[in-house]
This record gives C-alpha cells, structure tokens and sequence, in this order.
C-alpha cells in the first residue's frame, strides 16, 4: 500500500501540480503581455488629454472611475453601465474608444460593481434612489473637476433606469440624455420578452428551449429561485438573437467579455474576480425592485433634449415599449434611432456606427446648448 501511495505521488501528483503551475505562469505572463499590449494600444499621449482611474466617495462608498480623452476642454460624457452590477470600463474603452476623441468619457464603476465591489456595503443602500443619488453626486463632481456648467448623460440598459430620474431631478446638469436600450416598464417587458422567446422555440422546432421555457413559465421571477429562471430565459433569448443579435455579431459573448477584464490594464485578477462578485451581489440586491418602476406614468417629460438609441431586434429592454414612452414622452428635443443590426447593446454590437451617431449627431446637436 505505502508503494502504491508513493507511486502515485511521484509519478501523478507531483507532475500534475507541476503541470498546473506552469499553465498558471503561462497564463499570467500571456495575460500580463496582452496588458502591455493594450497600454500600447489605447494609450492617451495627446498635449491636452487624460487617463486616469481614479477612486471617488459617493454616498459614503468609495467607488472608482476611469476618465479618458484626447482634450480635457472636450465636453464631458458621463457613462451609466447596465447590469445592475455590470461594470464595463475596459469593454467601452475597447469598443468606443472613438468617443474619446470628441468627449472626456468617464466611466463608473457604480457601488457595488466591479472595482467598486465590497462586500461590507450595506445591502440596503442598493436602492434606485440612492443610485440616482451617486449618479447626482458624481456630475456634481465631474462640474467642479473640469469647470464645465453641464456635461451629457449617457445610460445603458439599467444605466437608464437611475439615468432618467437623474435627469428629470436636476435637467441643469445636462445638456442631454442618451438612454442606449433604454428601460421603461421592466415588469412589462419580462412578459413581452418570455413570449418572444418561447414563440421563437415554437416556431423553430426546438424542443429542449420549449421544454425548459415551459418548465419555469412566465415572468415575474420572483422568491428564492428567481436566478435560476432568469438564467434560462436569458439563455434561450441570447439563441434566439433578442440579447444579442448573433447572427450579425458572432464574436461577441461572455467569455470575451472575461478576457477583456483578464487583459485590461484597469483591472487586476482581484478586480476581475470582483466584478463576478459584484454582479451577482448588485444584481440580487436590486433584482426585485427592477419591478417597481414605469416611466411611462412616472416620467412622461424630460427638460432636456432626449435621444434613444436602440435595437431593433432588443427583447431585453423591449423595443415596442421604448417606441411607446418615446411617442409620449415630452421633450424640448427627441429622437429615436434604430440599430438595425442590434439587439440589446448596439453600442457594442455596431460599434462604428454608434460612435459616429454619438459625435457626429448628438454632439453637432447640443454643442453650446
């Protein structure tokens, strides 16, 4: 017995954990290149520009953000992740890094997500009302750091829900609002999202999407087992191109989405392991809430100039609602502009196209507004 057990350790265990060290410092010296490669990459080295990743307090919670541009005279662009807890600093910098030619783009890591994950933040101060409270807070600060009287505001999904009140409290602190598959009735929306998914598994034949579609029923999801339902409604609206419209942007899914956290100067392994923390952290401590609100009713009038880019195949942030609160929506300005090949993200999913709407429509729009 004592043989076999010494056979084992010299000739499986001792090789196997030698094996698996060196895949971990191979893994670290590629991540570590890849860095250095994107350093090189997206490096700001203008006379007038700023990089900087910087740690704020916000409602008594230290939070960071990353603050990027050619020119700090350019007007600030205030970004609004989605999620709630989905931090994106690196996955805007890679995708968008043209707005940073024309904006000094400030990306937040809001309480809770990704840099800014703790897990001693108390629960209950992961409320909407205090994340349009920080979201104030932050412009505030933005104001005084780059002397401008008002910056733009730009949400992404969740990032519109505490976005539009925000705007609505204080419309002086902006000279628009850019809502990107922007939120208007959630509890509304899971309904229209569900029966899109399921009658897309009908219509092609695909009995395990039905089955399991059929299994957890309709929304709201709610109670103890809420993640796991959501997980596969989510699974099956992502195959069926209502998350992203895959069969125009086969690159993207989550795994890269990793890398670019694993490969991003911004983040550590720590911060990377933060950000999986943070979203399911963020996302059960405000899952229920999500159901609470409808602009339609609540916010039909904004005071500043409004543009809602969006989807036109999104079943997260569902399209035919957004079109609704658009048509009743009050503004001195609006506009919708749709993303043909899109779905939830079209800032993602049509990168180019976004960037150029952005710079060259919004900001030729507002400029000295």
């Amino acid at each position: 017995m004592k043989k076999a057990f010494s056979f084992l350790a010299k000739f499986v265990v001792v090789p196997a954990v030698l094996l698996l060290i060196c895949v971990i410092v191979i893994f670290s010296l590629y991540t570590g290149y890849q860095r250095y490669q994107n350093v090189q990459a997206f490096g700001i080295d203008t006379p007038e520009g700023i990089q900087s990743l910087e740690q704020v307090t916000l409602g008594e919670v230290e939070q960071w953000i990353s603050i990027r541009g050619h020119d700090q005279n350019n007007p600030v662009l205030l970004f609004l992740h989605g999620g709630p807890g989905s931090s994106v600093i690196p996955i805007v910098r890679h995708f968008n890094s043209g707005l940073e030619e024309y904006f000094v783009v400030v990306n937040w890591d809001q309480r809770g997500a990704g840099k800014s994950y703790n897990p001693d933040i108390p629960v209950d101060s992961m409320n909407i009302e205090q994340f349009v409270s920080d979201t104030l807070e932050l412009t505030h600060l933005l104001q005084e750091r780059f002397e401008q009287e008002k910056i733009y505001l730009m949400g992404h999904s969740w990032g519109t829900i505490i976005g539009t009140p925000a705007v609505q409290q204080q419309p002086e602190l902006y000279h628009a609002f850019i809502g990107v598959g922007q939120a208007v009735n959630f509890k509304e929306g899971e309904k229209i999202s569900y029966n899109y998914t399921l009658d897309a598994a009908y219509r092609l034949g695909d009995e395990k999407a039905i089955q399991q579609l059929e299994d957890i029923g309709p929304p709201p999801y709610l109670g103890d087992d809420f993640h796991n339902r959501i997980v596969v409604q989510r699974t099956w609206l992502q195959k069926f191109g209502g998350l992203d419209y895959t069969e125009r942007n086969p690159t993207r899914s989550d795994i890269n989405y990793v890398w670019l956290f694993l490969t991003a100067p911004e983040y550590s392994l720590g911060d990377t392991v933060n950000m999986l923390k943070g979203g399911q952290f963020s996302f059960r401590a405000l899952w229920e809430q999500l159901h609470q609100f409808n602009y339609i009713e609540e916010i039909p009038r904004l005071e500043v100039p409004v543009y809602f880019l969006m989807g036109r195949h999104d079943y997260v942030t569902v399209f035919e609602l957004v079109e609704e609160y658009y048509d009743k929506l009050e503004a001195p300005h609006k506009e919708l502009i749709w993303f043909d090949n899109s779905a939830h993200s079209p800032n993602f999913e049509e990168p180019e196209r976004f960037v150029e709407v952005v710079t060259q429509k919004i900001l030729q729009d507002n400029q000295g507004g």
